[in-house]
């Protein structure tokens, strides 16, 4: 019987059912596993499924009997594709199972800093508008997205489904392309330097790679305006966080919304873990691609890609 191990299936959450793969073998799931867990988890495993874990000639170099690995997300920084190809094991991953979930945190973490919702709240518990005397609170005023610039900085499917939604909301949208892509239609491609002096609000929605990492840096933040929203939701190594913590402290810009750190979890010398300013600076836990839809998406792809490979197995 063919034996297939997730090695951290607690990353796709207790609401998922795995009944499906439970059909194509025996099935096994951990919660979490350490490089090492993973090295003797693997080792009778015919098809090893992972989300974060890396697979590596440490971790699965005794799995004499691997032939297949699955992974959970869309990328895989995590595997070492040169090593699976030198042993002749072949993998899958997922595309476009988060893009609306992703897009609809944006604007989640968007409204939470444009609208002062922090604030407004405490305002309201705290009971400061019960003794007020007057019936709003206009001192920290907000601003309406119609009519401002919205700069994309990663114009792919994600951006592309931002986009729309920011003119939806009457923006004019602008982007650019860390790697010097061709321009693509239906939008203005500006330079980054123009999309940093442009744009009243920034969202990131690029990859990590030789092009994107430390991109925005405390050079890039000294160019935006004053009043400009930053938003990442593409890779944590993207920003320089330290260059993040220094803008916000300076008021070089109004705010920013993170869903992606440097080092996940977050770690204990962040610059920005102490930050207290919740009005002004929203950190998510990488969350942004975890609606239950999209999880359930996620693992309906795998289980898809799998029991093909397993029908050409023969």
């Amino acid at each position: 019987m063919l034996k297939i191990v997730f090695l951290d299936a607690a990353t796709i959450g207790a609401d998922i059912d795995f009944s499906g793969f439970h059909k194509l073998g025996e099935f096994i799931t951990y919660p979490a596993s350490t490089p090492e867990e993973a090295a003797e988890r693997s080792r009778d495993a015919d098809v090893l499924m992972v989300n974060k874990v890396p697979v590596n000639r440490e971790t699965i170099g005794a799995a004499d009997r691997l032939k297949y690995v699955c992974e959970t997300a869309t990328g895989t920084n995590n595997l070492d594709l040169d090593y699976l190809k030198e042993r002749g094991i072949g993998w899958c991953n997922a595309a476009g199972y988060s893009t609306e979930a992703v897009a609809q945190h944006t604007f989640a973490l968007l409204f939470y800093l444009l609208e002062h919702m922090r604030y407004f709240d405490d305002y309201v518990k705290s009971g400061d508008y019960t003794g007020s005397g007057c019936f709003t609170n206009v001192i920290k005023p907000y601003t309406e997205i119609s009519g401002k610039t919205w700069g994309i900085i990663g114009l792919g499917t994600i951006g592309r489904r931002v986009a729309g939604i920011a003119e939806s909301f009457g923006a004019k949208v602008i982007y650019a392309s860390a790697s010097g892509r061709a321009p693509q239609e239906g939008y203005t491609q500006v330079s980054l330097d123009e999309l940093y002096r442009r744009s009243d609000i920034i969202s990131v929605h690029a990859p990590l790679n030789e092009h994107t990492t430390h991109l925005v840096d405390k050079d890039a933040f000294a160019r935006m305006k004053k009043s400009a929203i930053f938003l990442n939701l593409g890779r944590g190594p993207i920003i320089v966080e330290k260059d993040l913590r220094e803008a916000l402290d300076q008021g070089l810009i109004a705010g920013a919304g993170l869903d992606v750190l440097d080092v996940e979890p977050m770690s204990a010398d962040s610059p920005l873990r102490d930050y207290a300013d919740s009005d002004r600076l929203i950190i998510t836990p990488h969350i942004a691609w975890a609606s239950r839809e999209a999880r359930v998406r996620l693992m309906d792809m795998i289980l898809d890609q799998l029991s093909a490979w397993i029908r050409e197995q023969g």
